[in-house]
């Protein structure tokens, strides 16, 4: 194997990635690049910093991420200078900035604005007849260059109580005060209907709308006309999805749980006069997740997901979960679930993630072959299709040690034979050691300086062999030496990666289990999505009850044999016997020599059994009280999908709070709170604006980074679905509405 060089950094420097390093000295900022300096600038030349680092970027040497990162600035900062430098190149970050133009606001304009402002003439129609942007104009009003009348005897939103009071008495249902389009959607004159906003005060839960921008951005609505189809009616798909988005972030733990929802309430968010029931809304998702569309577009969003981001796409962790099954619909077969160390009736899911923890997609199985099975049958199939970036096939036969991917999973997946399997399609793996041999010395660890998932630095002490598996196939062999001692070793097929990357690759493995627990505790993972059996079509082998039970009995007998033999010879280094005490020895020993022959005839004769028994068989071939039908998981496939779009809408926010809060780790609580605070909502049909006025937070800390979220939401320029209405959020105040312009 050719030797890999690694770069060598002078002392001080800040990674940011192994082989891209910066250090601030002397008020110069350098640049270094497999150890070679390459830039140099002023710490203050702001403009030649994001000209360099998005250089970096452009040319693949690091990823915006992790620009971000390194030097503390926001993620949104770093796209633009990339976008910069794309489109117009290096010179556009020092070309000198147009000055401002003559003022448009002149006396005479304010003037013929005041006179138009004192008719009664709206912001933008104001705008419009002097020849201003409407924003321009705003500006002068808020400044007091401009007065905007107070409105007389306008008419205050309604109150939560009267909002309640007038969705109690509705003719139709309660909440039902949409009466035209009910009535058309009954007749089938209506495909759906469009979201109709109105002004309301102390709105249950409006605080979730902060994340639509995000759940629009992660696809929660992308191609749902393509892949699924529903019947004319009151509602549309847009606002089923919206509605389920919202549920999963609010931690509705089913759809059930709305029957103790407000639904005029909810309905106020979607711009609806109230959401579907219950029973209503399992029968639409029951619609739209027959056949393959749900899996369709799960596989959409999928590819989606890992073209945006390559360079998480290029190492994947595949872990298995449990869900454990309550029900009395029918006997699952049994697992051990090791969070409970129980073996309970459950299914098996297998999950792929990416190194920070964010889901790509799942695969549900009813009876669990085994991580190994499913990897070769369902996901590296689907991985090669999917993954981006993979190298040429010029460039792998150039490079026979070079690999498309990583696949990284626990000590199920340890074999030497699929690893050869592996590396013959040239996928890298990556799993810990199964069968470590002793602890090697420990003057062979050296100590690496490693930066971690999360962005912490720590130490780590590191040693590598190459090791020759029972297939005769090399393969790395790294450990990792704790403070306690103890050394981990871990084993990959990856020849290229330096050390440090493939200890970071296999210990960030706690990312997917905290998500699992994250998304069982959070977002009910493990909750059923509908009611049902289904029949097993499939030809699939299980382990045979028969043998299950004789092998039982074999390592029972064995254990029986194994005490029986402890206490017989135990009683031979007995001290010396007195001789009226011998009769009953001999007879002892005699009875406890004649147990001992008893049970190995028995495992002997179990033995013969269990062997000329199958060891699997076809899940019909089961005894009619073993047989067992498969829960429904159409609707649960749909829901997941869903609910994956929402963990990677609310982690996408959870970043951007972190860079405002002195405790990063707060943000999802923070969130939390959020999406379960109350708003006030205040459409503006003249300036087609949606004003969404957040109530303020526990403290001045968290309003302070609410309200600079704020503001990188704002500059996304959300607009609300099957609208024209342009989302503006703000915090302001659940007090004083009536002094409030709704």
């Amino acid at each position: 194997m050719p030797q890999i060089m690694l770069p060598v950094f002078p002392k001080g420097v800040t990674y940011i990635t192994p082989s891209l390093a910066f250090q601030k000295e002397n008020g110069k900022v350098t640049y270094f690049n497999a150890s070679m300096p390459v830039f140099s600038h002023d710490q203050d030349d702001h403009n030649s910093f994001r000209m360099i680092t998005a250089q970096f970027c452009v040319l693949g040497n690091t990823k915006q991420a992790e620009i971000a990162r390194a030097f503390g600035v926001t993620s949104i900062s770093v796209k633009r200078a990339v976008k910069l430098y794309r489109t117009k190149g290096p010179e556009a970050f020092y070309t000198k900035k147009k000055g401002r133009g003559p003022a448009v606001l002149t006396t005479p304009v304010l003037k013929q604005a005041q006179e138009l402002f004192d008719e009664g003439v709206d912001t933008a129609s104001v705008a419009r007849k002097i020849g201003v942007k409407t924003n321009t104009l705003s500006k002068a009003v808020k400044a007091g260059r401009v007065h905007k009348p107070e409105k007389k005897n306008c008419t205050n939103p309604p109150t939560k109580s009267q909002r309640t009071e007038e969705d109690s008495n509705a003719l139709m249902g309660t909440g039902t005060t949409h009466l035209k389009e009910r009535i058309a959607a009954s007749v089938g004159e209506l495909i759906f209907v469009e979201p109709q906003f109105k002004a309301g005060v102390d709105i249950t839960n409006g605080g979730v709308l902060t994340a639509l921008p995000a759940l629009l951005s992660m696809g929660l609505l992308e191609s749902t006309d393509e892949f699924f189809d529903l019947p004319k009616g009151y509602y549309g798909l847009d606002s089923l999805f919206l509605l389920l988005g919202m549920m999963a972030l609010t931690r509705q733990k089913s759809i059930e749980s709305l029957r103790y929802c407000a639904p005029g309430e909810w309905g106020k968010l979607l711009g609806l006069d109230r959401i579907p029931e219950v029973r209503t809304l399992r029968d639409k998702v029951k619609i739209i997740s027959e056949g393959e569309g749900a899996e369709q577009w799960s596989a959409t969003l999928c590819k989606n997901w890992m073209e945006s981001t390559p360079g998480q796409a290029g190492v994947l962790y595949i872990d298995g979960h449990v869900r454990v099954y309550n029900g009395s619909l029918t006997k699952l077969p049994r697992h051990h679930v090791a969070r409970q160390r129980l073996c309970l009736r459950a299914t098996s899911d297998y999950w792929v993630n990416a190194m920070d923890g964010q889901p790509f997609f799942v695969v549900n199985k009813v009876v669990d072959p085994g991580l190994i099975q499913v990897l070769e049958e369902e996901i590296v199939p689907r991985l090669e299709q999917d993954v981006p970036g993979q190298p040429e096939q010029q460039d792998l036969e150039e490079d026979p040690l070079l690999h498309r991917f990583s696949l990284v999973f626990d000590r199920e997946g340890y074999s030497p034979g699929f690893f050869k399997r592996m590396k013959n399609l040239r996928i890298a793996c990556l799993t810990y050691h199964k069968y470590p041999s002793k602890d090697w010395p420990i003057e062979q660890f050296l100590s690496y300086e490693v930066v971690l998932v999360g962005g912490q630095k720590v130490t780590m002490s590191l040693s590598e062999r190459g090791v020759q598996l029972s297939n005769n196939l090399w393969v790395r062999e790294i450990r990792k030496l704790s403070n306690n001692g103890h050394q981990t070793s871990v084993l990959t097929t990856d020849y290229c990666s330096a050390k440090e990357r493939i200890a970071i690759g296999m210990f960030a493995r706690w990312c997917q289990e905290n998500y699992f627990k994250y998304m069982r505790e959070e977002f009910s993972l493990d909750r059923l999505a509908e009611y049902g059996v289904e029949d097993i079509s499939d030809p699939i082998k299980i382990v045979n009850p028969k043998y299950r039970d004789l092998d039982g009995q074999v390592r029972s007998t064995n254990g029986k044999l194994a005490r029986a033999l402890a206490r017989f010879g135990a009683m031979n280094f007995e001290q010396a016997i007195e001789p009226e005490s011998m009769e009953p020895f001999i007879t002892k020993k005699a009875e406890l020599h004649e147990g001992i022959e008893i049970l190995k005839k028995e495992i002997s004769e179990l033995k013969m059994k269990r062997k000329s028994t199958s060891h699997h068989i076809d899940i019909s071939e089961l005894p009619k009280e073993e047989q067992f039908k498969k829960l429904s998981t159409k609707s649960k496939r749909l829901i997941d999908t869903i609910k994956m779009v929402a963990y990677r809408a609310e982690t996408s926010m959870s970043n951007i709070l972190k860079e405002h809060l002195s405790q990063p780790d707060t943000s999802r609580s923070l969130l939390k709170s959020l999406y379960k605070s109350e708003a006030d909502l205040i459409p503006n049909e003249m300036e087609r604006t949606l004003t969404v006025r957040l109530h303020h937070m526990a403290n001045h800390a968290s309003d302070s980074a609410i309200k600079k979220m704020c503001s990188e939401l704002n500059a996304t320029e959300t607009i609300f679905p099957r609208t024209d209405l342009r989302i503006i959020f703000e915090l302001g105040s659940s007090q004083n509405h009536r002094d409030q312009e709704f």
